[in-house]
């Protein structure tokens, strides 16, 4: 038995569509929201953290209806079906939005229609996927994901000077294209687990919460936590560049996909790695790693982290800064590739939808408080953004503590099948 590498390639293109959408989204809104509307810091985070509390209530749940779902084309497939179009055409008609609540109106759509089906697409990979294989499988489709990145950060930089539309319209275009490809080249598997004797996602969360060895709640927590510092990050990142690097307003996405070029490098070998020593001491690593990243750009002087390096022809033009996000990428490949394996590892396959919405439920509640968080950091230290490069490593050193005590979430061993 060994990994259908097609298939996952081919699951990987819903992926890079939710990518595409979530990269302009980060890099651009906040800069809308700054230049055009004028808003601080502490209005902006919370505005950022709108369509995360809209997720919060829509993916858990949409996650366990998906696990008993049943349709002639599949339990995953209409939620894609569903959810890509209405987001596509919100989110294109985003940077036309000139009025405050208008605005309002498109992202609030934009981020209903991605929670109704980003939990089933990823829900996918495990359904098509043995256990062992799935670091590996998950490695494919961030692979997809960060090449959804490079192409939303980078190519929409070259767009954004262009017109600071057209990166919009890029992932607009390009996530109708990923559901499609999803929908006529993905086929779900046709026998299922029984699910509709199975715990919902809130009774899954109680015992997860009552376990002995209290691992899955260990691992949810630090989910938590390492998301609370990279997504405090990623939400601030372009007005950071502009506000405490004086950089113009593309650079700071052009800097994001020089990360996500490195993520995609390693997304492969990190699956590997965390297949070969361990899901749990790979993620142990990223954190360690990815935590001294933040304190060194911290620390650095401005001069420093903006002289240039090297310009490379995909990359552009590559600073100090640029080079340290790029083993940030590497460390973040490290956590990220091994996290969502580990969670639905720790069940059986009927409720790995569920468990999928657990990792989401978690993965959002952070995202909630990262951005909130850290524009009430930024307002109180002055509008100074730097601040936030030294309060995300403390996110991280919690996360780091908790996952020192999980000890469950590895491959699970194939069972060899019995002779009649």
């Amino acid at each position: 038995m060994k990994l259908n590498y097609g298939k996952t390639f081919l699951l990987g293109f819903g992926f890079f569509g939710v990518s595409v959408i979530w990269s302009v989204y980060n890099v651009y809104v906040p800069i809308f929201l700054a230049k055009r509307f004028g808003l601080d810091p502490v209005w902006i985070g919370f505005f950022m953290t709108l369509d995360n509390i809209a997720a919060l209530l829509i993916q858990p749940p949409v996650g366990a209806w998906s696990d008993k779902l049943r349709t002639p084309i599949g339990r995953r497939m209409p939620f894609i079906l569903i959810g890509a179009p209405i987001g596509a055409v919100a989110f294109g008609i985003i940077p036309l939005a000139g009025v405050l609540p208008l605005f309002v109106v498109c992202t609030s759509s934009l981020l209903l229609s991605m929670a109704l089906w980003r939990t089933p697409v990823v829900a996918l990979m495990p359904d098509i996927t043995p256990s062992q294989f799935r670091s590996q499988a998950n490695g494919v489709i961030n692979l997809m994901g960060g090449l959804g990145t490079i192409v939303a950060t980078l190519g929409g930089a070259k767009l954004y000077d262009m017109n600071p539309a057209y990166p919009f319209w890029l992932g607009s275009a390009l996530v109708v294209v990923a559901a499609l490809l999803v929908f006529f080249l993905v086929k779900e598997p046709k026998v299922y687990e029984a699910a509709e004797t199975q715990p919902g996602m809130f009774q899954s969360l109680r015992s997860v919460a009552q376990d002995k060895d209290k691992s899955g709640l260990r691992l949810l927590s630090a989910i938590f936590f390492w998301f609370l510092g990279f997504t405090a990050i990623e939400a601030f990142f372009s007005l950071y560049a502009i506000n405490h690097l004086g950089l113009r307003e593309s650079d700071g996405g052009r800097l994001i996909g020089q990360l996500g070029l490195v993520f995609v490098l390693f997304a492969l070998p990190s699956g590997y790695l965390g297949a070969r020593i361990g899901r749990r001491l790979t993620i142990l690593a990223g954190i360690v790693l990815m935590s001294l990243v933040m304190l060194t750009i911290f620390f650095l002087p401005v001069a420093t982290l903006t002289l240039v390096l090297t310009k490379l022809p995909v990359l552009g033009t590559v600073p100090v800064i640029g080079a340290l996000l790029m083993v940030a990428g590497a460390a973040w490949a490290f956590i990220n590739i091994n996290s969502l394996p580990m969670v639905v590892d720790m069940t059986e396959d009927s409720r790995v939808g569920t468990y999928t919405g657990l990792y989401y439920l978690f993965s959002t509640l952070s995202a909630i408080a990262g951005p909130n968080v850290n524009g009430w950091i930024i307002q109180l230290a002055g509008k100074n953004y730097n601040s936030i490069m030294i309060v995300a490593p403390i996110f991280m050193a919690v996360a780091l503590i908790l996952m020192v005590g999980v000890r469950r979430g590895e491959a699970k061993v194939a069972q060899p099948a019995l002779a009649a």
